[in-house]
């Protein structure tokens, strides 16, 4: 096992000298910050191809960014991002890599991971992915009546679910018609009966995504959906397998709920869910927008890492994005996020976002075990623009406690209405810009009187509608919402929270919080479904058991 260093993070001259620094500039306004500077927006925005990352409206100065490199030094973050990039086992609790970038990287590379090269592995599995995908979408793989494929179930729950259902909403453009593509993942009946329901079964094919193929959610839904086919199709009940595909870290195990192996797409043990879309858990993407494309998403996803690995400290965007963050939560106390879509194909990114960051990052002791005394991730929220805007938009401006916020924003629309597109990037722009000027009192006062308001009337109403400003956000421009780039913003936002874990001294690859309420609902379960089955719980636990025994099943 690695040795921890000699001290906690927080207790390095790194930060402390962070610390120190955050009490002599807290007071900054960013308003001064620009006036002082003509040339910040150029300083504090960095490129990797043509995405943009534009910090120049988080607080942050030179001597800031400084002594953040000199923290992620303290943190060795190279080394470990260099360990990542190696295949070494750094996900120390469960002795695995973390290797998802494996699943990007091009056919003519090579990488060996405990005596193997693993890159044959993942691009034999994407060429078997790309027979299926060719046979369902051309209608050569059909059904057990013989009807070609119009409907997809995908049954998953968390990063088999979050990531696909994410990524097919983004890429709707470039998604061909007469393929609908349905998601199911929470184990609340309603879900699966409304997906059913949309479709005819003769002509469905139902995926199975579970690396374990043991997930209670997954394998409950995959159950119902296997007994609605056979009841559904009749006759020809007997070949329900045919519409069936199972993706699971071990192949043999499909075979036991009756998938046989040629249809079982196979990830590793390497790649954890939430860093899983780009592997064959990928598949609904695939389906909805042909494997070309899903070939240029992991295109953008690889071009990203490469980046990561190989650009400069002082040009790197996910490093950069990620010490932005640091010093948002750690040193401002700041500790929420709002991410911002300004495009509506990216409905589900915040839903993705909170399982990537919050999964990964919420934490309370270090690699090695010891209680951590900081802060770790962020609660992360959010709604794409303009919907967020008629809702939560006004704590970010006048809330008592600042809100760091990410806007995305593809400068390009793929629908032909620009003057929706001109709206849009221009609520995006101004929001962004009012987070960060505000509107003084005075101001707010001279408008209304301008406007005809009586002083008293324009004195009463003004400390209502001045806004502090100075609140932090990060804005990221794209060309365009296409796979290339979709993948690369995908890939920045996990190694910006890499980057964040390895300062904290976390390990951001397992998930050991999501474990006890599993374990605890199975022995509730065994009491809500057995007569005489009882289990010592607290006083409220078994008061609630004792209601929901009593509910009428009618």
């Amino acid at each position: 096992m690695m040795e921890p260093p000699a001290l906690p993070i927080d207790q390095t001259a790194a930060w402390r000298a962070l610390a120190s620094h955050a009490s002599a500039v807290r007071q900054r306004h960013l308003r001064d910050l620009f006036a002082a500077d003509a040339r910040r927006f150029e300083r504090f925005s960095f490129r990797c191809g043509e995405l943009l990352l534009d910090l120049s409206r988080q607080r942050l100065e030179d001597e800031t960014l400084r002594l953040l490199l000199d923290l992620a030094g303290e943190a060795d973050l190279p080394r470990w991002r260099d360990r990542m990039l190696a295949g070494e086992k750094i996900n120390l609790t469960e002795n695995r890599a973390a290797l998802h970038t494996a699943l990007r990287l091009p056919e003519n590379r090579s990488l060996v991971v405990d005596g193997e090269d693993v890159v044959p592995a993942v691009h034999r599995e994407l060429h078997r992915m790309a027979v299926m995908v060719d046979a369902i979408r051309s209608g050569n793989w059909t059904g057990a009546t013989g009807e070609r494929f119009r409907h997809v179930i995908a049954i998953g729950i968390g990063g088999s679910d979050l990531g696909p259902r994410m990524a097919v909403e983004a890429l709707a453009p470039y998604r061909e018609p007469g393929l609908d593509i349905h998601f199911v993942s929470n184990v609340d009946g309603a879900d699966i009966a409304r997906a059913t329901a949309q479709c005819d079964a003769a002509a469905t094919l139902v995926i199975v995504a579970s690396k374990t193929f043991t997930t209670q959610e997954t394998m409950t839904n995959a159950a119902t959906a296997r007994d609605w086919l056979r009841g559904a199709l009749g006759g020809a009940a007997a070949g329900w397998a045919r519409h069936f595909i199972g993706i699971s870290a071990n192949p043999q195990v499909p075979g036991g709920f009756g998938i046989p192996p040629e249809r079982v797409l196979v990830f590793w043990d390497w790649v954890g869910g939430r860093y899983s879309l780009w592997s064959a858990i990928g598949l609904p993407i695939a389906l909805g927008i042909g494997m070309p494309r899903f070939r240029d998403l992991l295109a953008g996803g690889h071009a990203m890492d490469e980046h990561f690995a190989t650009a400069p400290a002082a040009e790197n965007l996910p490093l950069l994005m990620g010490l932005a963050g640091i010093w948002n939560v750690n040193f401002l106390g700041h500790d929420t996020l709002a991410v911002l879509p300004y495009d509506q194909g990216l409905s589900r990114l915040a839903a993705y976002l909170q399982q990537a960051d919050m999964e990964s990052n919420g934490k309370g002791v270090d690699r090695w075990g010891r209680p951590l005394g900081y802060a770790t991730g962020p609660v992360v929220f959010g709604e794409p623009g303009t919907n967020g805007q008629h809702a939560f938009y006004q704590l970010l401006h006048q809330g008592p406690r600042p809100v760091p916020a990410d806007f995305i924003v593809p400068l390009g629309s793929h629908y032909k209405l620009d003057r929706h597109h001109d709206i849009l990037l221009a609520n995006a722009l101004a929001q962004a810009e009012a987070l960060m000027c505000g509107r003084s009192r005075e101001q707010a006062e001279a408008e209304m009187l301008a406007a005809g308001k009586s002083p008293a009337e324009a004195a009463a109403l003004a400390p209502h509608r001045a806004f502090g400003g100075n609140r932090p956000s990060t804005t990221i421009l794209l060309p365009r919402l296409d796979p290339f780039h979709f993948g690369m913003l995908i890939a920045l936002y996990e190694h910006r929270i890499f980057v964040q874990g390895c300062i904290w001294g976390i390990n951001s690859f397992d998930q050991w919080g999501v474990e006890l309420g599993k374990q605890l609902a199975g022995p509730i379960l065994e009491e809500l479904t057995g007569a005489d089955i009882r289990h010592h719980h607290d006083a409220a636990t078994a008061a609630l058991i004792a209601l929901a025994k009593g509910r009428s099943r009618s």
